[in-house]
């Protein structure tokens, strides 16, 4: 398994290696078609769509070829990227992570229980800590393809947690089935108290 895992992990560092340079100005006219989701900078404005802002250059190329691809489902995407060019892709990415997100804010009735996931995770139930993959601040780790999640909606990254708890990874190769065995033994209420934690990561430090 370890062997396998780190495969993955060199698979990834060669994706990121032979990326297309992304052009920022290029990319902002080409996310014109993006903006009722995801919001002119990236920023999206409702919940159940994620804020791109800000995001690892890296991990937006991955996500976006995967949907192309048709690796990871996500219907709604489909129509977009169908017709993108590894290029195009480069481009958005280079523009959605040349703006900073925007940061939420935590419930304070769930900060406690969402830190203690975040920071230790849950012996008890299996589960592991956030932070090992996306560190305490949230911000990620590019080299490694794990996505910065500071500041994302609650309701976006619940409804991941969901899926990836369903058994379900955004792709079928070792890094993208990690998520599903650590949100396995996550239950509702874990899920909405971390989700919350990380929408409000900076402020509920």
């Amino acid at each position: 398994m370890r062997i396998s895992v780190l495969f993955s992990l060199l698979l990834v560092i060669a994706f990121n290696a032979n990326a297309l340079e992304g052009d920022a100005k290029a990319g902002q006219a080409k996310a014109a078609v993006c903006v009722g989701c995801h919001g002119a900078d990236g920023n999206s404005m409702v919940p159940m769509w994620p804020k791109l802002a800000g995001q690892h250059t890296e991990y937006l190329g991955r996500q976006i070829s995967l949907i192309k691809a048709g690796e990871r489902n996500v219907p709604e995407m489909t129509g977009f990227v169908a017709n993108l060019s590894d290029q195009d892709i480069a481009d958005l990415a280079a523009w959605f992570n040349s703006n900073a997100i925007q940061p939420g804010s935590a419930d304070e009735n769930l900060v406690v229980l969402g830190g203690r996931i975040y920071r230790s995770g849950d012996a008890d139930a299996g589960v592991a800590a956030c932070i090992a993959c996306h560190g305490p601040t949230g911000a990620g780790n590019p080299v490694s393809g794990y996505p910065a999640l500071a500041g994302q909606h609650a309701t976006y990254t619940a409804k991941a947690l969901k899926t990836f708890r369903s058994g379900h990874g955004f792709a079928k190769d070792d890094t993208g089935m990690i998520m599903p065995g650590v949100a396995k033994q996550l239950s509702d209420d874990a899920i909405a108290a971390v989700a919350s934690y990380i929408q409000g990561l900076h402020a509920a430090e």
